[in-house]
């Protein structure tokens, strides 16, 4: 699964015809296209905008008759302080699913104010009312108001039998080694999905992905992932270039990889502009020659390899 970046035109409204492209473009790949995550910058999208973005994720998909040909952020955008507002988290996911897509239980203060055993009784609640969603787990380093779960929360959460997997966001190994164990003891259909950028050779332990990173090249992730499924050596080389990729656009402050990623579309050509919302945090200027070096590697590896890697969608 593949986060998409919501391109912006330079006046900063949204460029729908780029976003439809890109979301063509993750699916035509052959990922499953994660929308309204903080990739795309659901924190800061109105409503409306954020409604526009799930019917097009609908129609570009043809989800009506697919709940997995897309995947999307179930956010409620409360403030620092409030409680928990179950019905209001319940209606966020409901619309997804009503747009024929995978709801994404999108942290939150409420939802992070509570302690372990409650945050596993409210996801068991949703899963009361939804036929399948999928957790998350957000490091800090995303979003102030993300959330950890500590092992016993997370087995409770493989409990809840409509909860197809977790993103695991905290950027450390060992945490998703810990996740992976468990579920290969308690439930081995459970999906570890890994969100971290820093490490997306995870896919060799056994993880699947929900990556932010993939939105800037999903055409070369693709390829990588049908090497791997193939045995092929080539597999380390396009890892390594794309972990570059990751390591360099994910350091401090993490947020700010939104930007990087929209230099890089529009290096690729993919979008028109380089800007991103007001409040998102920016990188410098001088990441743009960083980018464009690994822009021009990047669309040679894809012009080398793909007429070369077999054609079809990627496996986990």
């Amino acid at each position: 699964m593949s986060a998409i970046l919501v391109p912006l035109l330079d006046d900063r409204s949204i460029d729908w015809a780029a976003l439809e492209a890109h979301i063509a473009r993750t699916a035509a790949a052959g990922l499953t296209p994660a929308v309204n995550m903080d990739t795309g910058y659901v924190q800061l999208l109105s409503s409306a905008d954020r409604r526009r973005v799930l019917e097009l994720a609908r129609r570009v998909t043809d989800a009506p008759d697919r709940q997995d040909a897309f995947v999307a952020g179930a956010f409620v955008g409360d403030r620092a302080g409030d409680a928990y507002d179950r019905a209001a988290l319940a209606k966020a996911a409901n619309e997804v699913a009503a747009h024929g897509g995978t709801p994404v239980i999108f942290p939150n203060h409420g939802l992070g104010g509570l302690d372990d055993d409650s945050w596993v009784a409210a996801m068991t609640e949703l899963g009361d009312e939804l036929d399948r969603f999928i957790g998350f787990e957000l490091g800090e380093m995303f979003v102030p108001y993300g959330r950890i779960l500590g092992l016993d929360a997370y087995e409770g959460l493989l409990g809840v039998r409509s909860c197809i997997g977790a993103k695991h966001s905290s950027l450390s190994r060992t945490l998703e080694w810990q996740r992976l164990e468990l579920r290969d003891r308690v439930r081995p259909g459970f999906h570890v999905f890994t969100g971290n950028d820093l490490a997306i050779d995870m896919v060799v332990y056994g993880s699947d992905y929900l990556l932010g990173l993939s939105t800037f090249a999903p055409d070369l992730f693709a390829i990588r992932d049908r090497l791997w499924r193939d045995g092929d050596a080539r597999f380390w080389e396009v890892n390594d270039l794309l972990q570059y990729l990751g390591m360099f656009a994910f350091r401090d402050p993490v947020p700010a990889y939104r930007h990087d990623a929209a230099m890089f579309l529009e290096l690729r050509g993919w979008t028109s502009s380089s800007e991103v919302p007001d409040g998102a945090p920016r990188r410098p200027d001088a990441d743009r020659d960083v980018l464009a070096d690994i822009a021009r590697r990047v669309d040679a590896l894809v012009d080398e390899l793909s007429s070369e890697v077999e054609a079809g969608g990627a496996t986990p």
